[in-house]
């Protein structure tokens, strides 16, 4: 019995990203599944509700259209651009501007197979094109997904490794979070990106991986 349980942990731990891929997959289906039915998804006015109780305000409105704009493409692009000129090992370089291009494409697909309309109740910026799933959400988790992935590949030092780990990560969520309480997305949606873009980054990293590690 308990060989069996070792070696259950073993699988689990060997096969740990795969299990989350498929999770994330199942639970984008369901949530795809409800927006293509029209279905109304309790989640949406929650997540609303709480974010317009508790952060809405004067003061946080402006800092929302400012983190939002970190996940916008006109910043993604740029940044990209300067990555790919400043990183002295330009496979890396190559990489972050194709994970952008790759996952920007994908979600346009999405976006354009369920064609889901913007919630217009509350809208404190103006934003054109389908909801679902969120643009913003998937592309700052892929593209600050991949950044944080080579920041604990490549950097060695602990405490700038985990500093700037933890700032991309809740950078991250923060752009998600935005989305909601502009009143461009519905909370769904940026889950949905969410879910979509770690699924898609599991694939992407293991397959460029094989790319970063030849001919150091």
């Amino acid at each position: 019995m308990h060989f069996n349980k070792e070696k259950i942990k073993e699988w689990l731990i060997k096969n740990l990203k795969w299990i989350v891929l498929f999770v994330c997959v199942i639970i984008f289906l369901a949530l795809a599944e409800d927006v293509f039915n029209k279905e109304i998804i309790e989640a949406d006015a929650l997540g609303y509700k709480v974010i317009s109780t508790y952060l809405m305000s004067d003061f946080v409105t402006p800092i929302a259209k400012i983190i939002t704009k970190f996940g916008g493409a006109t910043f993604l692009i740029i940044t990209s651009i300067v990555l790919l000129l400043v990183i002295k090992n330009k496979k890396i370089g190559i990489a972050i501007c194709s994970n952008l291009a790759i996952i920007a494409g994908f979600n346009a697909i999405l976006k354009n197979i369920l064609q889901r309309p913007r919630p217009m109740e509350y809208r404190l910026i103006n934003e054109t094109g389908y909801s679902f799933p969120s643009g913003h959400s998937a592309v700052s988790m892929a593209f600050y997904g991949f950044i944080i992935y080579l920041i604990y590949k490549y950097i060695k030092n602990k405490y700038v490794k985990w500093t700037l780990m933890t700032i991309l990560g809740v950078l991250t969520i923060s752009i998600g979070i935005s989305r909601i309480y502009l009143g461009v997305h519905y909370t769904s949606d940026v889950l949905a990106g969410f879910l979509v873009s770690i699924s898609y980054l599991i694939l992407y990293i293991n397959i460029v991986n094989k790319f970063l590690d030849t001919n150091k």
